[in-house]
Formats: C-alpha cells, structure tokens, sequence
C-alpha cells in the first residue's frame, strides 16, 4: 500500500515517530504484526483484509522510545483499543502516533481471501469504519457485503433459554477451556502486571482445568471486561477450544450501552463507565 508506506516514510524522516507498529507480510504471503524502525523497513508495511491483529496490544507491553512517539498503523477497532488505554490512563495520547485505517473489512479464515462468507464477527455490526481520533487518516472506503450477525442469532437464543439451560451451555463451553490463557494475551486491555490467575496467597482461582477452575477464570475475565470490551474479538479468534467468549462481553457492552448510554473507547475525554457513578444511574438493578 503506497500511501501507508509513503507516511511511515515521511514520518522517520521527520523524526515523528521512533518506531512504528504496523502489519507485513511473512514469505507464505499472511499477514501479521510487525515494527519498523527506520525508512528502509518502511518498505515492508502493508495494510489489507488480512490484517486482523490488535496491535493496541503493544502499547503496553513495549518500552516507550527514549527518542521519540510510538507510532501505531490502527483500524477502527484497534483505535477504540488506543482510545480505552488513553482512558484508562494507561499510555498518553502524547506519547503515541496513530496512523489510522480506513477499514473495508477483515477475514475471519487467514487462508482465504476476503468475501462476504468469510468476514470477521466484529465486522458484521462494527460502527468505526472510519476511526475517530488519528493524526494521519490513510484509505479509502468502499462498499461490502455482510452475512447475518449469527453471534446476535446465537445470543438470541441463549436470552430464550431458562437459566438451568444457560448453565448447561456454559457448562459444555467452559469445559473445553485449557487455561492456555491465551485470550488474556492478546487482549489490549489486559494489562495487568500481575494477573488475578497467577496469585496464590490467596488463590482466587484454581489453576487446573476442572469445572470450578474453568467457571471461575472465564466468568471473572468476562467481569472485568463489563463495560470496557471494545470488540476487537481478539480473545475469541485466538482460543483454541473455540469457546465464544465474545458472547460474553458483546452482551455487557450491550447492557452498559442499554443502562447507562456508554460504550467504551468512544472518547477519550470521557470517564470510564466502572469508574464513574452519578446519582442519575439506573439502579433498578437493586432488589
């Protein structure tokens, strides 16, 4: 993509960045993360369907450049990654270059091109195609087909289901987890130094894979993304039991949206919806 690699240029040339966060492409042709540091590797940054990763997931895990901002190729989504960070005080808007994307869609198979069949879940009901906050805005828009949201069918049908059969799904989802936790990897917000899994004095949460240790993790992750998910759909693409984990999150983030009129990673100048109360709060909730 010329234009990507002309601004990345542009921008070590003119020192606005140190390094840049973006995505290539390996010798098999598939796309995946990758950090320029200079003009020369520069070259080798690209941007198409394939480009699926977070890489607001970096932010937090590199060690900001003594000489210079991080700069970060974003899409919609990851932007609102980058957004809940800035939010959540975790980086400075200052301290980072986003390059943003105008996103036409990405694939949910690697191996296969783009087509209607073969689009992410977060693509079906995203609202930032265009993102929100960037210092360069490169691509342009275009049109495309979307399949049925079958994650909004599937949350349907669990919001018909008794509560002895819920616990029945979840049951069977939960039981396929290895506790490889994977899911919290390549979340960009969990950043935790130190998580709530690997704490044993006490040990909130059992660390083999039996029917407690798996409900406690997953339940308790879900929790601490109510409110702050952004949809990126990261934690789901990477499990390898493929337990539909964004079920989950999806639905409070519908609820906060419902209750409380919020949706995270939207603006930066805004409270964190768990951080915040206002007598104006729906507590209808209490009993």
């Amino acid at each position: 993509m010329n234009q990507l690699i002309e601004s990345a240029k542009d921008i070590f040339q003119n020192n606005k960045a140190a390094i840049i966060i973006g995505y290539t492409k390996d010798k098999s042709g598939r796309t995946k993360p990758f950090i320029a540091h200079n003009s020369d590797e520069a070259e080798k940054l690209t941007f198409n369907h394939h480009a699926v990763n977070n890489l607001a997931v970096y932010l937090t895990r590199l060690e900001k450049p003594k000489d210079g901002k991080i700069g970060i190729v974003a899409k919609g989504c990851d932007i609102r990654a980058i957004n809940a960070l800035i939010q959540e005080n975790q980086i400075r808007r200052d301290d980072v270059l986003i390059i943003a994307m105008n996103c036409n869609g990405v694939v949910e198979n690697q191996n296969e091109e783009f087509s209607k069949e073969n689009t992410q879940i977060k693509c079906k009901y995203c609202q930032l195609r265009t993102p929100n906050n960037y210092d360069f805005l490169l691509g342009e828009l275009e049109d495309f087909e979307l399949p049925e949201d079958s994650q909004q069918e599937l949350m349907n049908k669990l919001e018909a289901m008794t509560p002895e059969e819920r616990w029945n799904f979840w049951e069977s989802q939960f039981g396929n987890c290895i506790k490889c936790y994977a899911c919290r990897q390549v979340c960009p917000l969990c950043y935790c130094e130190q998580c709530i899994v690997e704490k044993s004095m006490p040990q909130w949460i059992e660390t083999s894979s039996t029917t407690r240790g798996n409900f406690s993790w997953n339940l308790i992750r879900a929790f601490h993304q109510a409110g702050r998910c952004i949809g990126c759909h990261e934690c789901e693409r990477v499990c390898p039991m493929d337990i539909p984990l964004t079920l989950l999150t999806r639905k409070m983030g519908m609820i906060a949206m419902k209750e409380f009129n919020y949706k995270h990673g939207m603006n930066i100048n805004e409270p964190t919806l768990i951080g915040t109360y206002s007598t104006s709060d729906n507590e209808d909730f209490i009993k």
